[in-house]
């Protein structure tokens, strides 16, 4: 198992992929750091949430950009706001080049900007990036592997800062329960709030293969799925990477989730589709991918964890990220991280 508190570095691909220490890192703040932040999903406020928790013990201000509240729970704990009624800041943090982001940064031309890899992205350059590369200060990402695809993304060679994952600060202690195996679930249907993915129905078959075989079902389902469609099954009441110390092994449709399901020591089996694509360093985690939902039962029982290397290039370093986070942040607020 790779070690629990490894900071990675290194140069790998087309863009450097630079790993982050600690103390040399502690950011100057002559005031508490206020950040607005942008996501390619306008509403999906679980990307931020993370965060919370280090940015409240620093005193920093969070703030999500959203194009109204029709769409936010109420109780949800992210602090968000219209760009009309965005408080002041220091920084305009855009988690891609979608729709939105670019909206923002529109809006907030005078904010310096940082491109932030929250979730995954394909590693073709968006339609939009070439909008955004002039105004980044600095571009994140939580592994050297998802640096790597989010350069893509963006379309550039520039370093990324490679600062891991905050959900990965404080892993669960794994558990397994015998038998019981974790269904990873994506989105069935697109909405205002996001896209899709392909691969419910395989999923959904396998899940059944798995139950037949005496498997037991434990749902994780991803915040924007359709509950209706997995309520044959438990459903995870805390988040899927807490819920996935609990398995003995996972299945699912590949997302960021999976690198970090790993981290914890859970083994994942990938439910892949014709009309998906996902990075290649999502696939690298899994012990195997399944196209047929016959094939469900025995990737299962064989499933096995990568190897170290391949599991420390998709995860990224462990513990202390949010904190890297946002001390880089701090940092390319005051113009001190990367040129543009």
């Amino acid at each position: 198992m790779l070690s629990r508190r490894a900071v990675l570095g290194g140069v790998v691909g087309a863009a450097g992929v630079v790993g982050l220490g600690g103390s040399a890192w502690a950011a100057p703040r002559p005031r508490p750091l206020r950040v607005l932040i942008a996501t390619n999903e306008p509403w999906g406020t679980y990307h931020v949430k993370p965060l919370l928790a280090e940015a409240a013990r620093r005193g920093c201000r969070l703030t999500q950009l959203v194009p109204d509240l029709s769409q936010i729970t109420p109780g949800d704990p992210v602090p968000v706001a219209t760009p009309a009624d965005a408080p002041p800041a220091d920084l305009l943090v855009v988690t891609g080049a979608g729709d939105w982001p670019l909206e923002c940064a529109a809006g907030f031309r005078r904010l310096p900007a940082a491109a932030s890899s929250l979730a995954y992205l394909g590693p073709t350059e968006a339609a939009g990036a070439r909008q955004l590369r002039g105004r980044l200060r600095v571009i994140t990402a939580s592994s050297p592997a998802e640096g790597r695809a989010f350069a893509g993304y963006l379309g550039t060679r520039r370093p990324v800062r490679v600062v891991g994952s905050p959900q990965t600060d404080a892993l669960p202690v794994r558990k397994p329960e015998p038998g019981l195996v974790l269904v990873v679930t994506s989105v069935t249907h697109p909405n205002g709030t996001g896209g899709a993915a392909p691969g419910t129905e395989l999923l959904l078959a396998s899940a059944e293969r798995l139950r037949a075989s005496g498997k037991s079902i434990l749902v994780g389902l991803h915040p924007r799925e359709d509950r209706s469609l997995w309520e044959q099954y438990e459903i995870s009441a805390v988040p899927t990477l807490e819920a996935s110390a609990r398995a003995e092994a996972a299945v699912g449709i590949p997302g960021t989730v999976f690198p970090l399901i790993t981290a914890v020591g859970t083994p994942v089996v990938g439910c892949v589709d014709p009309a998906l694509t996902v990075p290649d360093y999502l696939l690298s985690v899994c012990s195997s991918t399944i196209d047929d939902a016959a094939d469900a039962v025995p990737a299962i029982e064989a499933a096995h964890l990568p190897d170290a290397a391949t599991l420390a290039d998709a995860v990224g370093p462990i513990g202390g990220s949010a904190g890297r986070l946002l001390d880089v942040w701090a940092h390319a607020a005051h113009g001190q991280v990367g040129t543009p």
